[in-house]
């Protein structure tokens, strides 16, 4: 496996983690996964805050960064309600990983990522769309279990999973 690094992303990343977007966005739609982020989705304006938030980070292969996602620490307003099921635990302090992307050649990048949040708390909470076949595989894969179905704050569903340390 190669010998990835993460970093907390800066301003002068924006233009390569809206690249990594993009690459994210092309894998879902080959995937199966058409409707998960529209074009725009996510937007700048919320890469900038994520930046500014100090919860951006890169997967760096090297001096490039082949991957992205936010480590954000909860609550998160959309995990409040769960519909269908309940968290494994709704009391401990937990995190969130929003918004993860990689090039297309790119390998590792989930595990990479996820390892590193688990590293840095002891209940992390994921949502996903239910045509991400690649995100729910990985979920399970690493040891979340599905609690549920939250709802964005444009009223989207999204299946809601937990790791707990």
């Amino acid at each position: 496996m190669i010998n990835y690094t993460i970093r907390k992303a800066t301003e002068a990343d924006l233009e390569r983690i809206m690249y990594l977007l993009d690459c994210g966005r092309e894998i879902m739609r080959a995937s199966g996964n058409p409707n998960q982020w529209p074009v725009g989705k996510p937007s700048r304006e919320q890469i900038e805050s994520d930046i500014a938030a100090g919860v951006s980070y890169l997967v760096v292969d090297g001096d490039t960064a082949v991957g992205t996602f936010a480590f954000i620490p909860g609550p998160d307003p959309t995990y409040a309600y769960i519909e269908g099921g309940e968290w494994t635990d709704d009391t401990l302090p937990y995190y969130v990983v929003h918004r993860m992307a990689s090039t297309p050649e790119a390998r590792g990048i989930f595990s990479t990522a996820i390892n590193y949040a688990k590293e840095h708390c002891v209940s992390l909470r994921i949502d996903t769309h239910h045509d991400n076949k690649i995100m729910q595989h990985n979920l399970k894969k690493h040891g979340f279990a599905e609690c549920g179905v939250i709802y964005l704050l444009d009223g989207n569903p999204r299946l809601a999973y937990q790791w707990l340390k």
